[in-house]
């Protein structure tokens, strides 16, 4: 019955079909296998390293399926209506348990369960843990600070929204004499980066709207902060490498490239990016300082969290479940798999074993932290769905091009969310 209904979701999914070539053969005393549908395509040729790497000591196969940008639901939806579905996926919160909790093995009582540094790192369904997170990452706008420091400025000139835009007009108005294209790198709305927009800098709103209401979600949104989301999104849009209407089709890797190639000194973006950006640029170089909002500017630190739940599929077999659960443990036990997922991947995983942070945008939102100033939650998990996403990701593209009404925006927003959720009851 559970196959017939999530075959009967029937969404095509678009993967970045990558699998471990060429597996091991198991050994003689292995049993199980794992197949991890993983969410993170920026990590993906980490995840294929280190799962090649636990079949040749182990000899357990390890298949890792990586979900195109912005493709992980449907994905998931296609995969687990397949007879050889994933042992292992993830969820991003709450909302997301909703639509697969009938699918999670209680990880309660398990060895990786007993790792985690705190039980606020699992989502859970009564007593029964459906899943655990396995990262903990930081974004904010990410600064060039050789850059920045031509243009006459330190990270320490800016402390909040009105700072950061005096900065960025300067910079945009200078950028031929200082060599630029733009403050700020493409706010891009191709499928691989409008998350960005719609789901991370939107995240801000949200924070402070539940933080002045007392409230951790809500069946409607009513936008309080969306004026500050404006203030912030026109600052990226004007101050930018290229003009509003060339959005649309700016992708992820443009963006990273602009600031890769310094084009632009600013670059909305997250932890995770430090891998890429470490082959460039020393760790002096490089500063991570919080999306100013003009709200509570003096207190906010970096946004700091997760949405990446491991969840393991309690109808495989029971030799692939504990084969996957082997998996995760080693993972996040062993030298090969801690030291994959701190400096290889850039995590900050939340078990007990985990190794002394490198990266160097962890670092600095330990000292945000260690200094005073309150991280912003992530409360992106509870947006209703990936359809209101979607929504204000139309409507955000119409806008910077020109073509669309802020309005519009606030609309995708507030009644969509509303919709949304209705639909999710």
């Amino acid at each position: 019955m559970k196959m017939r209904k999530i075959a009967a979701m029937g969404l095509s999914a678009v993967m970045a079909a990558s699998m471990v070539p060429a597996l091991p053969v198991m050994a003689d005393d292995a049993a199980g296998k794992v197949y991890y549908l993983n969410f993170k395509p920026e990590q993906d040729e980490a995840w294929q390293n280190l799962a090649a790497k636990y079949t040749e000591e182990t000899g357990v196969p390890v298949t890792v399926v990586t979900a195109a940008s912005g493709q992980y639901e449907t994905t998931l939806q296609s995969e687990m209506a397949k007879s050889d579905a994933p042992t292992l996926f993830q969820v991003n919160g709450p909302v997301g348990l909703k639509n697969w909790k009938d699918y999670c093995y209680d990880l309660s009582g398990t060895d990786i369960y007993s790792q985690l540094t705190s039980d606020s790192y699992t989502v859970k369904d009564g007593d029964a843990v459906d899943g655990i997170a396995y990262v903990i990452e930081s974004y904010g706008l990410i600064v060039n600070k050789t850059l920045l420091e031509k243009a006459g400025y330190t990270v320490d000139d800016i402390k909040s929204f009105e700072d950061l835009k005096k900065v960025a007009d300067d910079i945009q108005a200078r950028k031929d004499e200082l060599g630029v294209k733009g403050a700020f790198t493409s706010a891009g709305m191709d499928g691989s980066s409008d998350w960005r927009f719609k789901t991370h800098l939107a995240n801000l709103p949200i924070y402070y709207e539940y933080k002045a209401d007392g409230i951790d979600d809500t069946d409607a949104i009513k936008g309080t902060y969306l004026d500050n989301y404006k203030a912030v999104f026109d600052l990226y849009i004007t101050d930018s490498t290229c003009d509003g209407a060339d959005l649309s089709a700016k992708t992820a890797d443009d963006s990273r490239n602009e600031f890769i190639n310094g084009d632009a000194v600013f670059y909305q973006n997250g932890s995770w990016e430090y891998g890429e950006l470490s082959k460039t640029y020393s760790d002096d170089e490089l500063a991570m300082i919080p999306i100013y909002f003009g709200v509570d500017d003096e207190n906010e630190g970096l946004a700091t969290g997760t949405e990446n739940y491991w969840c393991v599929n309690k109808e495989a077999s029971e030799d692939d479940i504990q084969a996957t659960l082997d998996f995760m443990n080693w993972c996040v036990t062993s030298d090969e798999g801690t030291k994959a997922m701190g400096e290889d991947m850039g995590f900050t995983i939340p078990f007990k074993t985990a190794e002394e942070p490198t990266n160097v945008f962890v670092k600095q939102d330990q000292a945000y932290t260690e200094s005073g100033l309150t991280p912003v939650s992530w409360n992106f998990t509870t947006m209703p769905s990936e359809e209101w996403k979607n929504g204000l990701g139309t409507a955000l593209t119409s806008y910077a091009a020109g073509a669309g009404e802020w309005d519009d925006v606030v609309s995708a927003f507030v009644d969509g969310w509303a919709t949304e959720k209705a639909l999710s009851e």
